[in-house]
């Protein structure tokens, strides 16, 4: 493996979608009295979480991809947060999670060790942030491991069991992930060659 840190980016990646796939589909079975109930976290619903999420991953995978395309940093930055809670039910969230983690795992499956260094700009108003590549996934990879944690302690009071999150890397719980990877479309030697 001629790039190792930017294959485990990869199965980060990867790993992130897995998941999300897993959570949300456990949230799918919520009610949506459920869904939208009040409950104590640093976001009041279980939509309210899954919604920032997803909204924090349109505006990093963005910034990601147009430094990667060499096209200036967004204009309006804060677009992708011009809704709180852009879905009302979690299928439609489920879907627009699942595309954005698509987009993240192909523009990490064609990183490079050598280009892990160059710098991703954000445009935020007053200051603009300078990141490299490797802060910056490490960075939404760690989001995304945060607020999940967060979801799927505020399932433990509803009517759905919390789904198992830490089965993705070990080889001998293969057997595990096997009906994720058959939904995703996956096989484990696209991940682990």
């Amino acid at each position: 493996m001629s790039n190792p840190l930017s294959h485990h980016f990869f199965t980060m990646a990867c790993n992130n979608a897995w998941a999300n796939h897993r959570l949300l589909k456990a949230c799918a079975a919520l009610s949506q009295d459920e869904f939208v109930a009040t409950r104590t976290s640093f976001f009041p619903t279980i939509r309210a979480t899954l919604s920032h999420t997803l909204t924090v991953d349109w505006f990093y995978v963005d910034a990601l991809e147009r430094e990667a395309r060499g096209e200036p940093p967004h204009p309006d930055c804060y677009c992708f947060f011009a809704q709180d809670e852009p879905f009302s039910i979690c299928a439609d969230l489920q879907r627009e999670q699942a595309a954005v983690d698509r987009l993240l795992i192909d523009y990490c499956k064609v990183l490079q060790d050598a280009t892990l260094d160059r710098v991703v700009t954000i445009a935020r108003p007053g200051t603009p942030q300078h990141d490299t590549r490797t802060r910056l996934l490490a960075h939404l990879f760690q989001h995304q491991i945060h607020h999940r944690g967060q979801v799927h302690a505020m399932l433990a009071g509803t009517s759905v069991k919390p789904p198992q999150l830490d089965e993705f890397f070990c080889a001998g719980e293969v057997a595990l992930r096997a009906a994720d990877f058959a939904e995703l479309c996956w096989r484990e030697s696209e991940i682990w060659p």
